[in-house]
C-alpha cells in the first residue's frame, strides 16, 4: 500500500488503523467476518474499472470478455453450492437482493409477510420505515411468548387470514433452525410466493448443516460476507421460470452496472465454500456458538429461546440491570465488539434495546475453539457486571489483546 500512503496519507492511515483495530479486537458480530486474503485480492483488482451493464454476453459496454468469464464462474460456482435452477450475482447487499425480488413479482400495494424485527427479523421483510414496509402491506408474523420459536401453526393462521401474494421466512437474530418445508407448504396453501432470506445462514446451508430452502421456496436471497466468508455483496437464487424476472428486476431494476470486482471475489468465496476445510470451519462456528451460550447460562443469563443452533444467540440482560446500549460500548472499550439487540416483546427502544447479538464466525475464522469462548465468556461477564469502572475495562482489553495475538487474522 505504499503507493496511497503516498497519495493519501489520510486514508492510507484510516486503513492502517481499521487494520490494526480488526487485529486487536475480538469481533463478536453475528453478520462480520474476516474474508480471506484471496477474496481480498480479488475485491482490490483491476475489475474495478470495467463497467458492464447487463448480463455475460449481454452487455451493454464492449470489453467485457474477461469480467464476462468472472461472472459466469460466480454463477456455476454459486448453482453448484446451492443446487439452485437460476443465480444472479449482481446484487450489491442484501437488501437491494430483497428489493429485487420484491418488485420483480409484486405490484406496490401488494401484501406481504415477514418477521418482526424484535422477534428476529430485518428491516427489509416489511418494516414500517423501510421500503419493504412503504411500498407493500405488510403483515408481521412472531415467536411464541413461552418458546421463542416460530409458531408454524400461528404463522399458517396469519397467513390465511390476510392471504399474502409473498411470505418471507429466515432472519437476522434467530438461533433456531427454519423450517422451510413447513413455511413451504404453508405459502402454497394461500397461492403465496416463498423466500428464504438465508444471509446470516448461508454458510451453514450451503455445508448442509442447516436445512436447505432451495426446494421448498421460490426465491433464496443472501449476502456473501457473513457465514459464507465472502466480499461484500450478495446474490438471489430462483426457480427456472423466475430466472428473468429477477434479472430484469436486479438490471435496470433496482441497480445499474454491477460491481465486477466483488463478482470475482464472490467467484472465489463460493470456491473456497465448496472445499471439505469450509464444512469443517462452519462446524466450529456452531460449536463455539453452543459453547459459547452455555457458559454464559452457567453465569445467570438468560438465552433467548433457550439456547442456539446456529452462529447466534441473543443475551437478555434485563437481570442484569444494564441495557444493550450500555454493554455494547462497555464491551467495546474492553476490546470486543458485539452488536445491541432486540429481544422477542421488547420493551426498549430500538437504539437502547434490553439484549445483545453474539456470533462465531469471526473468531471460528481466527482458529478459536470451545475452550476459548469459555474464557471469552467469562471476559464478556466480568465486562458486563462492571461495565462502568474504566479501570477495570482497560485491563479487560489487555487481556483481549494477548488472546488476539494468540490467534493472529491472516489478511496477506
Amino acid at each position: 500500500m505504499k503507493i496511497l500512503e503516498n497519495v493519501d496519507p489520510e486514508v492510507f492511515s484510516i486503513i492502517k488503523s481499521e487494520e490494526s483495530r480488526q487485529k486487536s479486537e475480538i469481533n463478536l458480530i453475528a453478520s462480520e467476518n474476516y474474508s480471506s486474503p484471496a477474496v481480498l485480492q480479488a475485491t482490490s483488482s483491476v475489475l474495478t474499472n470495467k463497467y458492464a451493464e447487463g448480463s455475460p454476453g449481454k452487455r451493454y459496454y464492449a470489453g467485457c470478455r474477461f469480467v464476462d468469464q468472472a461472472e459466469l464462474f460466480a454463477i456455476d460456482r454459486c448453482k453448484k453450492l446451492f443446487g439452485a435452477d437460476h443465480v444472479n450475482v449482481q446484487s450489491h447487499s442484501g437488501s437491494q437482493a430483497n428489493m429485487a425480488v420484491y418488485f420483480a413479482m409484486l405490484q406496490p400495494g401488494d401484501t406481504i409477510m415477514g418477521m418482526g424485527l424484535t422477534e428476529g427479523g430485518h428491516l427489509t421483510h416489511g418494516h414500517g420505515v423501510n421500503f419493504s414496509g412503504k411500498f407493500f402491506k405488510s403483515v408481521q408474523y412472531k415467536v411464541d411468548p413461552k418458546t421463542e420459536r416460530i409458531d408454524y401453526e400461528k404463522v399458517a393462521q396469519l397467513a390465511d387470514k390476510h392471504k399474502p401474494k409473498l411470505i418471507i421466512c429466515g432472519a437476522s437474530s434467530y438461533s433456531r433452525q427454519i423450517d422451510f418445508k413447513k413455511f413451504g407448504q404453508i405459502a402454497k396453501s394461500v397461492g403465496a410466493y416463498l423466500l428464504a432470506d438465508i444471509a446470516h445462514i448461508s454458510g451453514l446451508v450451503a455445508t448442509k448443516l442447516h436445512p436447505d430452502p432451495v426446494p421448498y421456496s421460490d426465491f433464496v436471497t443472501s449476502t456473501t460476507h457473513k457465514t459464507l466468508r465472502g466480499p461484500r455483496g450478495a446474490f438471489i437464487l430462483s426457480k427456472k421460470e423466475y430466472a428473468q424476472y429477477i434479472d430484469r428486476a436486479v438490471m435496470p431494476g433496482v441497480q445499474g452496472g454491477p460491481l465486477m470486482h466483488v463478482i470475482a471475489a464472490k467467484a472465489v468465496a463460493f470456491k473456497e465454500a465448496s472445499q471439505d476445510s469450509f464444512v469443517e470451519y462452519q462446524k466450529q462456528v456452531i460449536k463455539n456458538a453452543q459453547k459459547f451460550s452455555e457458559t454464559l447460562e452457567g453465569f445467570e443469563y438468560r438465552i433467548v429461546s433457550g439456547g442456539t443452533d446456529n452462529h447466534m444467540f441473543v443475551v437478555d440482560l434485563r437481570s442484569k440491570n444494564i441495557n444493550g446500549r450500555q454493554a455494547e460500548v462497555a464491551l467495546e472499550k474492553a476490546g470486543i465488539t458485539v452488536s445491541r439487540s432486540c429481544i422477542p416483546f421488547e420493551t426498549e427502544k430500538p437504539w437502547i434495546t434490553s439484549g445483545i447479538r453474539i456470533g462465531t464466525p469471526a473468531i471460528t475464522t481466527r482458529g478459536m475453539k470451545e475452550d476459548q469462548m469459555e474464557i471469552l465468556a467469562q471476559l464478556v461477564d466480568e465486562v458486563v457486571r462492571r461495565y462502568k469502572d474504566d479501570l477495570f475495562l482497560e485491563c479487560a482489553r489487555s487481556k483481549v489483546s494477548a488472546i488476539c495475538t494468540d490467534y493472529p487474522i491472516q489478511f496477506d
